[in-house]
């Protein structure tokens, strides 16, 4: 079976994004709220940065980046006398997307923001809150969290249509005393959302929030098995060192799929290069088994059924292997970066590095 890898990769870059797909995130409340602080701290890319958002609406701006598979459409005019208009937009807005044939479009989980400070639950936030609830789950989002006295309660009291009520703070501060507050509760509402949104929604929103590695890890895992899995079948086939070929795909579309999970602006020249080095650090141990395993498929009868357990075990474990290096390595450079991407080079030369070492293992 000949396999042009340039073609390949090209196909798997494209499925890979299809695959992950966008989510599309509503974040509403009144001004000052801290709307654009909380998108900028929990996604890649400063997404919510002034004069990067398209006006949908009068009072509503969608937000989106390239790489980055979120879009927020985010909410203003919820102050008092002007939500009642601002919401009558968003209702026919969220309705026209709801029928959109491109599903991409469709609006998946609302986070309404009421500021720790203002200890108020508004008019406009009751009805933001019962009308965002019709459509898609709510989370209601207390920024500023610095002293709940009791807040977060009567706000789950005053919202009960809300999925849950979560404390966050986004930056950090210091107080007059010169204490140094920490953010809080950003992870805990990407695992909620990351709970409420679709399945089919759930690697892009991974992708495109940044406070989370373990969410990222989670679904690359998935991807890692799915592909091994898909490997074990194409080793059994009794077909002498065609399963070489047949792997090829397979293991380049777990590496895209890996890449897109964690948010990596995918590149044919990046994936290709990263194939590369994977392949030559695994070195001598990836050949002498493939060429094992093909051999023993040559051998008439018996020889033929053992050479295809040998082989699917074989690329079973090392599509694993392979796999699960490469989340290794992402994990830990997204660590040493807080949450920040690693640039092509260092994932390049870090992989090729493990691959070394669990191919000398």
């Amino acid at each position: 079976m000949d396999i042009h890898l340039a073609e390949e990769i090209r196909k798997q870059v494209e499925e890979a994004f299809r695959k992950r797909g966008r989510v599309n995130i509503v974040i509403a409340g009144r001004s000052g709220v801290g709307k654009s602080t909380l998108v900028n701290a929990v996604f890649h890319g400063r997404i919510a940065d002034t004069g990067q958002g398209r006006p949908v609406t009068k009072e509503t701006r969608e937000y989106t980046k390239d790489d980055i598979p979120v879009s927020i459409l985010d909410t203003r005019g919820l102050e008092l006398g002007a939500f009642q208009e601002t919401l009558k937009l968003l209702e026919e807005l969220v309705a026209a997307r709801a029928k959109d044939a491109d599903a991409t479009r469709h609006l998946h989980c609302a986070w309404l923001c009421i500021s720790e400070d203002s200890r108020r639950v508004e008019d406009g936030d009751v009805k933001a809150v019962e009308m965002l609830a019709r459509h898609m789950p709510v989370v209601v989002v207390v920024t500023k969290a610095r002293s709940d006295q009791g807040f977060r309660a009567e706000v789950q009291k005053l919202l009960p249509m809300a999925r849950n009520v979560m404390r966050v703070r986004a930056l950090q501060e210091t107080d007059d005393e010169g204490h140094t507050l920490q953010p809080k509760g950003l992870v805990e509402l990407v695992e909620l959302t990351m709970e409420l949104v679709p399945e089919a929604q759930r690697n892009a929103f991974a992708a495109a929030q940044r406070v989370s590695i373990s969410q990222k890890r989670k679904r690359a895992h998935g991807i890692v098995a799915s592909a091994a899995a898909a490997a074990g079948l194409i080793g059994a086939v009794p077909i002498p060192f065609a399963d070489a070929a047949l792997l090829v795909p397979t293991q380049v579309g777990m590496l895209a799929g890996v890449s897109s999970v964690f948010g990596l602006p995918l590149t044919e020249a990046f994936l290709s290069t990263l194939v590369g080095a994977g392949i030559t650090g695994l070195g001598a141990t990836f050949t002498g088994q493939s060429i094992v395993s093909g051999l023993l498929k040559l051998v008439p009868g018996p020889g033929t059924v053992i050479g295809a357990l040998i082989s699917a075990t074989t690329a079973t474990a090392l599509t694993t292997l392979f796999g699960e290096a490469y989340v290794a390595v992402l994990s830990k450079l997204m660590e040493k970066r807080c949450g920040e991407l690693p640039t092509e080079e260092e994932v390049i030369q870090a992989f090729r590095e493990e691959m070394s070492l669990r191919g000398a293992a």
